[in-house]
């Protein structure tokens, strides 16, 4: 059983930046592609990145590639999520998630994928 805690959310203007970190725990973190989705108010759960197994192979969303970028430490098992140039349409909660498969670019941004759920942070960028 895998446990994800998400941190790292908050209150930021319009083109600031923020980090979101997801620390994962009883498991074997290695063995785990991990994504990162969001959820706006009345919205559906949309897919941000994904990132593979090892790190080499990473996807993002259209709306956010160019300014967002997934990585992983293996040693600290953690995901993070670098969060540049921030829009008011980026305002969500966002969650980590942990899927025990290999990575693929079909399978990483469909949430059914994912068995494992953090609770989520929440990011909110004012205009």
């Amino acid at each position: 059983q895998v446990q994800l805690v998400e941190s790292g959310g908050g209150l930021v203007q319009a083109g600031g930046s923020l980090r979101l970190s997801c620390a994962a725990s009883g498991g074997t973190f290695s063995r785990y592609t991990m994504g990162w989705f969001r959820q706006a108010p009345g919205t559906e759960r949309e897919f941000v990145a994904g990132i593979s197994r090892g790190g080499g192979n990473t996807l993002y969303a259209y709306s956010v590639k160019g300014r967002f970028t997934v990585s992983r430490d293996g040693a600290q098992n953690t995901v993070y999520l670098q969060m540049n140039s921030l829009k008011p349409e980026d305002t969500a909660v966002y969650y980590c998630a942990a899927a025990q498969r290999l990575f693929t670019t079909v399978q990483a941004p469909d949430p059914s994928t994912y068995t494992y759920w953090g609770q989520g942070t929440q990011v909110t960028v004012s205009s």
